[in-house]
């Protein structure tokens, strides 16, 4: 297998649904990362071998987004596009895709990423009003119109929350929340160990862009209905946060006897990443200087019930595969789907009365908090769901530059059982 390198990362600022990005569709939080990156490495454009995008929430109007970032990026139309799907890592999905191709020789030149605008996942008409629709448009005489008329009920307006199912697990039937309610039950972590834990995540992220960490790995974004303003960094982190404020939020998921609220949890979030990555080949001949290299990925499952111990899995396999130790990551990314999701992982690479759950007799290590998502997580920065696996890459490698680390572990957990984890390291 050739070497994959990462040639440089881009992101959009990251803004909770509803907010000031809410109406651009999916693909163009993707397509102006992809052509600034083209234009700043002066790439023919021709030179692609294909586009990856993860995405979750597929707009009936794109269906293809990956396809659709490749041509509204002004890319050759010879360059293939396409989109995968693998929930909260879909993005890492694709970053693994390409890393596959390019490490096999069979690419030289791919940009992988993820794409979320889950300010616009629909509302959708149930089975009743759908079967109203098609038997109206059936109908051929006023009769038969009028008879089908008459079987519409105000009940059949009730809508289906897109948003709402697809955060719903359909083999446990538990949503995403009520997962870290088990974990959190489980494992014992208090509510104050959760809301400690968000009031770090706001406080790293706000400091970060006091100082302006975020400035090399954001590209700003033109917004608005006459598309005359501008966003240059997140929308999400709060300096106000404390934790008398965040105790005043009543448990979300399970209203009686929960621990788990909105504010210890990742907000609903529109955004998106790309990377791009090359061969050694491409990297002579295009005369690039990468920021880093993809070490390798892992992917793997465990029972849907509790996802959010999916990073342990996905961590220990990784590293045991690369023969490296967590005491040789500089910097940990790990996503924050909830405060009591990530402490559970956290405990579950030192502690082996955790991991032995698991079957992992001995566990990956214990992580200093000083490495720690050291500018924040998604509690602040949000969770744009398609985009999150490749944003976690784009903030790394930007990161471990900043620090002259060598090793970076990005890892997350994934709706339906899964875990996702990639190394890359450091080139500059």
């Amino acid at each position: 297998m050739s070497k994959v390198y990462l040639v440089d990362g881009k992101r959009t600022p990251q803004v909770k649904s509803g907010a000031e990005i809410k109406d651009i569709a999916a693909p163009f939080l993707g397509h102006y990362l992809v052509r600034n990156l083209m234009a700043k490495y002066d790439l023919p454009k021709d030179a692609i071998d294909e586009v990856i995008f993860g995405n979750t929430g597929t707009p009936a109007k794109y269906p293809n987004v990956g396809r659709v970032i490749a041509l509204e990026a002004g890319l050759d139309k010879k360059t293939s596009g396409y989109s995968v799907h693998r929930n909260c890592a879909s993005g890492m999905e694709a970053l693994s895709q390409a890393y596959i191709k390019i490490a096999s020789g069979r690419d030289d030149l791919i940009f992988a990423g993820g794409v979320e605008s889950m300010s616009q996942m629909p509302l959708m008409y149930g089975k009743k009003m759908t079967e109203f629709f098609m038997n109206m448009m059936k109908a051929r005489t006023v009769a038969e119109k009028l008879k089908i008329l008459s079987s519409f009920r105000l009940t059949h307006l009730k809508p289906i929350i897109a948003i709402e199912q697809g955060l719903t697990d359909p083999f446990c039937g538990l949503n995403m929340g009520a997962t870290a309610e088990k974990l959190a039950r489980e494992l014992k972590i208090s509510r104050e160990e959760q809301d400690q834990f968000a009031l770090f995540s706001h406080q790293k992220a706000v400091a970060a862009q006091k100082a302006g960490k975020f400035t090399e790995e954001i590209l700003p974004i033109v917004y608005g209905s006459k598309l005359d303003k501008i966003l240059t960094q997140d929308v999400g982190p709060r300096d106000t946060s404390s934790m008398d404020k965040l105790a005043k939020f009543a448990p979300y998921f399970e209203k009686r006897t929960g621990t788990v609220t909105v504010a210890n949890s990742c907000p609903i979030t529109d955004g998106g990443s790309a990377c791009l990555l090359a061969s050694e080949e491409a990297v002579k001949k295009y005369k690039l200087e990468p920021m880093a290299r993809i070490v390798d990925f892992h992917f793997h499952g465990l029972e849907p019930e509790r996802m959010g111990m999916g990073p342990l899995l996905a961590s220990h396999y990784l590293l045991q595969k690369t023969k490296l130790k967590m005491d040789q990551m500089d910097l940990l990314e790990l996503n924050e789907a909830f405060a009591a999701q990530a402490i559970a992982v956290l405990r579950g690479f030192k502690d082996k009365a955790v991991s032995s759950r698991w079957g992992i007799e001995k566990p990956p290590g214990e992580v200093e908090m000083s490495k720690v998502n050291v500018n924040g997580g998604a509690i602040a920065l949000g969770h744009p769901v398609g985009s999150t696996g490749s944003r976690l890459i784009v903030s790394l490698a930007h990161e471990l530059i900043k620090r002259n680390g060598r090793y970076g572990l990005a890892t997350l957990c994934i709706g339906g059982g899964q875990g996702g984890a990639m190394i890359i390291e450091n080139l500059k």
